[in-house]
């Protein structure tokens, strides 16, 4: 029967896309499979029998799946004609991309869960397990006759195109099939099939979007259009499961168990699932067909912006990645993970009930450990790796967050959105509260008094495991390797004032309504600016530019223009007032400059034009004779980690920052100097020294120069040492940044001597050189076996040492990431194998 589009506004939630099509009165349609039925049918050896509703992707595409990529619009089409024409889906589109390109999404199940009442029915009953108030009766119900939503998604990664088709695959065989093993699925799940979650990435075969964001890297903070608007929708229809389909170099695939480290609030139950509901079965099924896999391996559960753990901690579901070898032919690709998608589904299926009572629980415990002020321990899954270091056994029932600074209330209210949005209740409070133990982030535990109008977050709450996650003063590193970031606290992004308390307290407070989204814009006049993007092939230097010009185009409303080293060369900078240089390679920029290039830029600068670089930025600034200050590679091993840093308030860049500030900083450059210096990192034998995330040796950064700013002839420099607008969500520097641009010349600045400049410049031509490099540090006496390790992959690097620690910066001259490096996935196995303790080990 042919599908009717009805209007769903009344239904939806504002923040959900409105569905385009849904399904007739279930009364007509075939019936299925009761809940429960067909237990014993095999998922990957029963025979498919298909209705024949459905149209085959080869009479829409006029190809089959998987005999080659299908586009973003090929997608979209296929999904609608599916929609189109089976009664057990509606679609919809729940965000567009920056380039206009629509995220079409499906949903799929029994005909009477697809009518207005019965997707009501499905996301109300999904509301009361996940509030942990629901009576324990009500529950079980729920539990007995209810469906879990389970979630299917591809291609986050642009150039990772097969989970799209796969998904595709999965979403004809629900919408057609009449065998039992669909039969099950159907009468035991809702399913969402979202096959592209990056379509502008997908046409232009890049791992970002349009805008240089990796999005599997965004996931907390919402900066893209396209995981905000999944979000909104996962928030719908909250998953118990959610599928994240990757492609990794080699020809083999990878699935959980996952690494070490896990994040300490990872629920145990979802871990559970992760390994035995859903691994185990695959793990049988590869074994039987013979196909190549591994776990346990590269991929961890730790950073809270992955496709897996936010869905894990933030709606207690499975969060699955799984990574196919795009080195295989694509049709093997498609074929195995199209495998991982069906059996997943299928255990699902059988497991329906558990899954249900178990989500519940989750809330269940969230809640009791939130009320005890219990915060989860930190634990190693992979024995015999051994716990770095433990979370603090320290109480925490509340988190506060201050507003009585005018000039951070936009970032404090930043935060309060983001939490809201994602089912924590915000509060503020109505009278003065008295907090015995009151820890400051960054601060000593001690007694104070919080003003009426603080925002008040108790941790009794069915998301506690997200608020600690989010609100954290620490993320508690478990083990020394690091797929990803280390720390992402976001007060300490956005560089706001508050703190935790584990006393039991009753204070008396109100709760706040939601936050509308900020006005986009700037006050005041702006400048010409230009953007100098050092290279357009350099993975660096992409994201860093694109970061900056999301920022510029979507927060700040500045216009601006896009310069390469060759427009510099031609005599392109005139009319520029501002030019902003982001990370990327100094070196290979400097030679695109050309002798025409490089003098053109310092006579621009000298002439009264504004440079602010950062990074690799930095180091050309340097390099050209526009700073004194010397940039030297780091000693130590700081793979994403956030420091306190003390800021000069008699600066223009000061504005609205206040007396310190938290830098994001990666392995940057160390940076010194004389004058101009604008924050500093205190020393690191001082009150004012803190850290948070992980770090080895970090003490190197302590009175060294954050950002300096500097005169340059009529013109100024202001350099940072590191990312002050990291992925978009580093609010707090990226204040710094805006007063750069915006802000007066400093008063009073000395003149820069030519010999310091000399100096400066020569220091930074003879910085290493590296794209995305991996990183291992070992303990001197373990030297000899990690070099051994090193040359059994063929690689190339550098070797240094810092007191009793060897570091190897390993060449990765394309910049490739690990899940597409030929050999980096198999290293910290490798030097498990060779029975080495590392310091730490960083893939890019």
């Amino acid at each position: 029967m042919r599908a009717r589009n009805l209007a769903w506004s009344a239904l939806l939630a504002t923040s959900l896309a409105v569905p385009t099509s849904l399904v007739a009165s279930a009364s007509a349609q075939t019936p299925l499979a009761a809940p429960g039925a067909a237990a014993g049918c095999d998922p990957t050896q029963t025979s498919p029998v298909y209705r024949g509703k459905v149209p085959s992707p080869k009479q829409v595409l006029g190809f089959d799946l998987g005999e080659r990529q299908a586009s973003a619009a090929e997608s979209d089409r296929y999904l609608e004609a599916v929609a189109g024409r089976s009664e057990r889906v509606v679609s919809g589109t729940l965000a567009k991309t920056a380039q206009g390109r629509p995220l079409k999404y499906a949903i799929v199940g029994r005909p009477e869960l697809l009518t207005r009442a019965g997707l009501a029915k499905v996301r109300l009953d999904a509301g009361l397990l996940r509030d942990p108030r629901t009576p324990a009766k009500l529950a079980e119900r729920i539990a007995a006759r209810g469906v879990p939503i389970l979630w299917v998604s591809g291609n986050v990664h642009g150039n990772e195109p097969s989970g799209t088709d796969a998904a595709l695959r999965v979403l004809r065989d629900l919408g057609d099939r009449s065998d039992c093993a669909a039969a099950n699925v159907l009468a035991n799940a809702l399913v969402v099939v979202l096959p592209t979650q990056n379509p502008d990435g997908r046409t232009a075969d890049t791992r970002q979007n349009a805008y240089g964001f990796d999005m599997n890297r965004d996931w907390f903070a919402r900066t893209q259009p396209e995981t905000d608007g999944k979000l909104a929708m996962l928030n719908q229809y909250p998953p118990a499961l959610y599928i994240d389909a990757h492609e990794m170099g080699g020809t083999s695939f990878f699935f959980p168990p996952n690494a070490d480290p896990i994040y300490h609030e990872t629920p145990e139950q979802a871990i559970g699932w992760i390994n035995d509901v859903y691994g185990a079965p695959m793990a049988a099924e590869f074994r039987r067909q013979g196909i190549d896999f591994f776990n346990r391996a590269t991929y961890d559960l730790f950073y809270q912006g992955y496709g897996d753990t936010v869905p894990t901690s933030a709606f207690h579901a499975a969060g699955m990645t799984y990574e196919k070898g795009g080195d295989s032919p694509y049709p093997e690709r498609v074929k195995e993970q199209y495998l991982t998608q069906w059996v997943s589904l299928s255990a699902a299926a059988r497991n329906r009930q558990k899954i249900l009572t178990e989500w519940h629980r989750m809330s269940v415990d969230a809640y009791e450990q939130g009320k005890a002020g219990r915060l989860e321990p930190n634990r190693i899954y992979n024995p015999p790796n051994q716990i770095d270091r433990p979370v603090p056994d320290r109480r925490i029932r509340q988190y506060f967050l201050r507003d009585d600074d005018r000039a951070k209330r936009a970032e404090v209210r930043t935060i309060v959105r983001r939490l809201q949005r994602m089912g924590v209740k915000v509060e503020r409070l109505a009278r003065p509260l008295a907090v015995p133990d009151y820890k400051a982030y960054g601060r000593p535990e001690g007694r104070t008094t919080l003003p009426a109008g603080t925002y008040y977050i108790s941790m009794a709450q069915a998301q506690k495991h997200w608020i600690q996650a989010m609100l954290n003063e620490d993320s508690y590193t478990p083990f020394p390797y690091f797929y990803d970031v280390t720390a992402w606290s976001m007060p300490l992004l956005q560089n706001v004032s508050g703190g935790s308390s584990g006393a039991e307290l009753r204070p008396r407070a109100v709760r706040v309504p939601p936050v509308p989204a900020p006005r986009p814009g700037h006050s005041g006049r702006t400048p010409k600016i230009g953007i100098l993007q050092l290279s357009t092939t350099s993975s660096s230097a992409r994201q860093s530019a694109g970061w900056l010009r999301h920022r510029l185009d979507r927060d700040w409303k500045m216009p601006f223009t896009l310069l390469t080293p060759a427009d510099v060369a031609a005599g392109k900078l005139k009319g520029v007032q501002v030019l902003l240089t982001p990370n990327g390679p100094a070196a290979s920029a400097y030679t695109a400059l050309g002798d025409a290039g490089r003098t053109a830029l310092q006579a621009w600068a000298k002439g009264g034009g504004r440079y602010v670089g950062w990074q690799g930025g930095a180091e050309l600034a340097a390099r050209l004779g526009l700073t004194t200050a010397t940039l030297s590679a780091p000693t130590s091993d700081i793979p994403g980690t956030m420091f306190r840093m003390e800021v000069d308030g008699r600066s223009p860049l000061a504005k609205g920052v206040g007396a310190t500030a938290w830098n994001f900083t990666s392995y940057d450059p160390v940076m010194k100097a004389d004058s101009g210096v604008v924050a500093s990192y205190p020393r690191a034998d001082s009150p004012g020294w803190f850290v948070s995330g992980f770090e080895k040796g970090g003490s190197e950064l302590g009175g060294t120069a954050a950002v300096v700013d500097q005169p340059v002839g009529e013109g100024r420099s202001v350099l940072f040492a590191a990312e002050p607008n990291f992925r978009a969500f580093s609010d707090g520097t990226a204040k710094l940044l805006r007063n750069a641009i915006l802000g007066p010349d400093p008063r009073n600045a000395p003149a820069l001597s030519a010999r310091s400049l000399a100096d400066a410049a020569k220091r930074a031509a003879a910085l290493p050189s590296y794209e995305s490099p991996i990183r291992v540090s070992v303990k001197a006496a373990d030297a000899g076996k990690a070099a051994s390790v090193l040359r059994s992959v063929g690689a190339k690097w550098t070797e240094s040492r810092s007191g009793d620690v060897v570091h190897y910066v390993v060449d990765n001259p394309s910049g490739l990431p690990t899940d597409h490096h030929p050999w980096a996935a198999s290293l910290p196995g490798r030097i498990k194998a060779a029975d080495i303790t590392p310091v730490a080990v960083t893939l890019p």
